[in-house]
């Protein structure tokens, strides 16, 4: 008896939250024999080794191949040690810098630890796609090359909108999606996951798998995270992220302050789409079945955001964690009150003249803001106090008696000051 669930409860799940898949006739049918012959499904992805710090943007799809272990499949991890030094060009408008060996070695070091955080590392297989590019000769990369046309490489979208714009697309670019494609021929996947701006890589796979004489792999697509904006996608450039390095009080803290929907809205202010951020984000970032989401949903949208912070913190520093974050945010928030746990920062005492030090500077040292120009425009909007009185400054001139042990609060964000 085949130890897999049915094809259909397989299905039913891993389509969860997908953008798209090529195609869902082929999956079914994947599944299918593979819950008869008791064989596992290659469930290939791969990042290359770029050096970032995994957020929860990255860890959509990286959930997504988690469903398919938990089923019993195989997870083929592809660390991208030869495609790195090309720069993938997928959704990108301009021409990205290749890592140097160097950068690439340093960066894989890493690469397993903070994908362990959402899959079992242990029972994946693990290829360095250097581990075939590395023994290739010009001749291998002319006959790779033969497997596609300029016009076809220049049907994808990044490409077309960088020539309609003038800008430049480097032939080394072009060499990108081969080399991912040509992974799946050696790994011999059975589906390949990604972002939706891999669409393009993700097919150029299917077609060197039916030259090679396999079955072509099925390509499965799961939406952009958008970030804390509820807009933009998820991402360090745009402060607008969740790290999973971050503590479980800074993780529901920022979950909590995502929107519930994001309006797009034309020249004239008419709303023309509506995302349902809290939605999308309970979908690609919790298990909880979409049964008891609709539920939340319907229901007071406090409490469905409360709920969405509590699983996502659950889910990487567990149950204890997660209620005590949640704990700590409202007697923050809700009661006014500071929350049991708050993270300390170093100020030198040589920084302070008389016991005091300017409020702008003492925001900045604490990194509560970017820049003292960011730490002027709060002092200014209201948005720090500090002490046991919450004593509120406003005005950017002001000095702030900064004592070991002093609690300062910018916005949302809370410190406690020792000096060093």
């Amino acid at each position: 008896m085949s130890a897999f669930p049915p094809a259909e409860e397989q299905l039913n799940l891993i389509l969860r939250g997908a953008a798209q898949v090529e195609t869902r006739d082929e999956l079914r049918r994947k599944l299918e024999r593979s819950h008869a012959t008791g064989k596992p499904l290659r469930i290939k992805y791969g990042i290359d080794p770029t050096g970032f710090d995994v957020h929860l943007g990255h860890t959509v799809p990286l959930r997504k191949l988690r469903q398919f272990q938990e089923f019993g499949h195989t997870p083929v991890l592809i660390i991208g040690t030869a495609t790195a030094a090309v720069g993938d060009p997928s959704g990108r408008d301009a021409s990205r810098q290749g890592l140097t060996p160097e950068q690439i070695e340093a960066n894989a070091r890493t690469y397993l630890v903070q994908i362990a955080k959402v899959i079992d590392v242990s029972r994946a297989e693990v290829r360095p796609n250097g581990e075939w590019f590395g023994k290739w000769g010009f001749a291998d990369v002319l006959r790779l090359l033969g497997q596609t046309t300029v016009q076809r490489m220049v049907e994808r979208d990044d490409f077309t909108k960088r020539m309609k714009a003038g800008t430049a697309i480097y032939l080394h670019e072009c060499l990108y999606p081969l080399m991912q494609g040509w992974d799946s021929v050696e790994i011999k996947a059975d589906v390949e996951l990604g972002g939706t701006e891999q669409l393009y890589n993700l097919m150029v796979g299917r077609d060197l798998q039916r030259g090679a004489g396999q079955e072509p792999q099925v390509c499965l697509t799961m939406p952009i995270l958008r970030g804390l904006d509820g807009c933009k996608k998820m991402g360090k450039s745009l402060n607008n992220y969740i790290g999973l390095a971050e503590s479980a009080r800074e993780m529901f803290e920022k979950a909590m302050s995502i929107p519930d929907a994001h309006q797009v809205k034309d020249e004239s202010g008419n709303v023309v789409e509506t995302y349902e951020v809290m939605r999308e984000w309970f979908e690609l970032l919790t298990d909880l079945p979409t049964a008891d989401v609709g539920r939340l949903m319907s229901g007071h949208p406090m409490e469905a955001k409360k709920t969405l912070a509590g699983e996502i913190v659950r889910f990487y520093h567990g149950t204890e964690a997660a209620g005590v974050a949640r704990k700590d945010w409202e007697d923050q928030f809700s009661k006014g009150r500071d929350p049991d746990t708050i993270n300390e920062v170093t100020v030198p005492a040589a920084r302070l003249k008389d016991g005091a030090m300017p409020a702008v500077d003492l925001i900045a040292e604490a990194k509560l803001a970017a820049s003292k120009g960011e730490a002027r425009r709060k002092i200014e909007e209201g948005a720090f106090n500090y002490g046991p009185d919450r004593t509120k400054v406003t005005d950017v001139k002001a000095t702030v008696p900064v004592a070991d042990g002093l609690v300062i609060r910018l916005g949302r964000k809370i410190l406690r000051v020792r000096l060093g």
